[in-house]
């Protein structure tokens, strides 16, 4: 038997959840639709999917189930996370409605064409990421600014700094190296080097 969820979220505890209850109430009731289940959170869009109530909703859902949303933005605040989203509802042959759009995505041609077109863009989304950033890297290059981490800089000895009187005070006490670099999250080499570098 399938189940209806109905997803609502705001970015913040100012915001009210109250106006997309009210529309996908409408919608629901307009279509015939009992919904089983509400998911609301008050989380930023920018948190990925899978972090979010909506992420473990998605993996229970199943085949046949519907998913009503008062509209796509609500599922996040980037077009490359909602194609993604959309597209692993779509995979999973779960029915998607989206109130504002008047669209339903489920298992039919238009939907796989739609499918298709959001995998396409965001291929394309992906390179043109990576190709503004290879643009801004060289651009950098070009105007002599240094790339990556200064020669003989490394960052987890320099977390190790702050806490430098104590590991030697360990280390001479006895503490073993190992011991040490569980301690604080290092390799056995780096807690090594630490210790042993002249001062």
């Amino acid at each position: 038997m399938s189940t209806v969820t109905a997803y609502v979220r705001v970015s913040t505890d100012k915001q009210t959840l109250e106006n997309q209850r009210s529309e996908i109430s409408r919608f629901a009731t307009s279509r015939g639709i009992t919904i089983d289940h509400w998911i609301e959170e008050v989380v930023s869009g920018k948190v990925k999917e899978k972090d979010r109530k909506l992420g473990r909703c998605l993996k229970k859902m199943k085949k046949g189930d519907i998913l009503i949303v008062s509209e796509l933005s609500r599922l996040s605040r980037t077009l490359l996370e909602i194609m993604s989203i959309v597209r692993t509802i779509l995979e999973k042959g779960v029915v998607l409605y989206s109130v504002k759009e008047n669209c339903c995505l489920g298992d039919n041609i238009n939907s796989k064409v739609i499918l298709f077109a959001f995998g396409l863009a965001a291929e394309i989304e992906r390179d043109l990421i990576s190709m503004r950033t290879k643009e801004a890297l060289a651009a950098r290059k070009e105007q002599g600014v240094v790339l990556g981490r200064k020669p003989g800089v490394c960052p987890k000895i320099e977390m190790l700094k702050q806490y430098e009187e104590q590991i030697l005070k360990d280390y001479a006490s006895g503490v073993s190296i190992v011991h040490l670099s569980k301690t604080y999250g290092v390799s056995r080499d780096t807690m090594s080097r630490f210790v042993k570098s002249p001062r």
